[in-house]
């Protein structure tokens, strides 16, 4: 089942299977269940079939106090640019192959772009980067209940220089995106070789595509939920980025006026680099 959240007239509502969803609901009821029965509390609790599908501007499909968090080096991929770009590659070499993964947070939901809402790039740095994520849907347990599409926008240079620069090269204004759409899942399985692609468009051309899949993740999904809530407590839930593996090559850096396109499976987040 696809979930959306939508602006309303009457404020923002979430929709599920085509069909509005009472103006009281909230993501965070979906995630106080157990992993398998979200699609059954929605089917019931949706209205009767409208006339018409739901129609509203897309918001970002998460709740304005819930939090994204971010996994790092989970592809050999991101591995290799990340030892290309700093100081102290070597670090980056012993998170890829340790037992305990990198993670770190990304943004409150209120900060979070929503698909067709800009994202930026820092005014203090000269190289970055979007990269195309999976991003897990979590439930208050830890357990694994859908996903989206997500935009780790970052500054390369700035956690090149130094690794402790690392939230600042990850967290700031417009620098994470998250849509269009939540796909509720029934087993972990379902994740396993999901595509993910990136498109960058600029003054009208393409100047940057790749592909990956969820199949050349070094790490399970199930691994790096646990781990991030190994000590840390998510009463609303959470969402997960699992990592990228298409990064652009070194000669490039996103611009103002550049257009972003993040697919993940049959989801497509697109989203301008404001100026």
């Amino acid at each position: 089942m696809i979930l959306t959240r939508l602006q309303t007239p009457s404020g923002p509502r979430w929709a599920a299977g085509g069909r509005l969803l009472p103006a009281a609901f909230t993501l965070n009821l979906l995630l106080e269940m157990p992993a398998g029965l979200q699609a059954d509390l929605l089917n019931a609790v949706a209205a009767p079939e409208p006339a018409a599908p739901p129609a509203g501007q897309p918001l970002a499909p998460i709740g304005d106090h819930q939090e994204v968090w971010a996994s790092g080096v989970t592809f050999l991929r991101s591995r290799e640019a990340r030892q290309a770009e700093s100081a102290s590659g070597d670090i980056y070499q012993r998170v890829y192959t340790a037992e305990r993964p990198e993670l770190f947070f990304k943004a409150s939901g209120w900060r979070v772009a929503a698909p067709g809402a800009p994202i930026r790039v820092r005014r203090d740095s000269a190289w970055n980067v979007p990269e195309p994520e999976l991003v897990l849907l979590l439930n208050r347990a830890g357990q694994i209940c859908g996903y989206t599409a997500g935009n780790d926008v970052s500054s390369r240079d700035i956690e090149g220089e130094n690794p402790l620069y690392l939230p600042q090269a990850k967290v700031y204004n417009g620098s994470c995106a998250l849509g269009p759409a939540i796909v509720l899942i029934s087993s972990e399985a379902e994740l396993n070789s999901l595509p993910i692609g990136l498109e960058i468009e600029r003054a009208g051309q393409v100047v940057f595509t790749g592909d990956a899949s969820t199949a050349q993740m070094k790490r399970t999904f199930t691994e790096l939920a646990a781990y991030l809530f190994r000590e840390l407590d998510f009463p609303a839930g959470a969402f997960l980025m699992t990592g990228t593996a298409i990064v652009p090559p070194e000669s490039f850096s996103l611009a103002p006026g550049d257009r972003v396109r993040v697919r993940v499976g049959e989801l497509l987040l697109e989203n301008p680099v404001s100026r």
